[in-house]
């Protein structure tokens, strides 16, 4: 396997409210194991390419759970994943 990092926007359309979408993009990454770090504007993810890809193909089919969405992913096997400590010690 090969490790990949992604950088992840999700935008709701036409939702009141933002948070339960994006959340199930952040609950999809913890579900296949995948760490990752939430900035403002996107979420940064790393991990094994099988789970990295797993992790979006449910978070996006939860989110569009919610209604209509736009998600736009870079992917790339080339940038290193930060040393950050994994979700469940606070970060994410």
């Amino acid at each position: 396997m090969n490790g990949l990092s992604a950088q992840i926007s999700l935008y709701p359309l036409g939702q009141a409210d933002l948070a339960p979408a994006i959340g199930e993009i952040w609950a999809a990454l913890e579900a296949h194991g995948v760490s990752y770090q939430v900035g403002s504007m996107s979420t940064l993810a790393y991990g094994e390419e099988e789970q990295v890809f797993a992790a979006l193909q449910e978070g996006w089919r939860r989110a569009a759970a919610y209604g209509p969405a736009v998600m736009v992913i870079t992917l790339s096997n080339a940038c290193p994943a930060p040393s950050f400590p994994p979700k469940e010690e606070g970060h994410g």
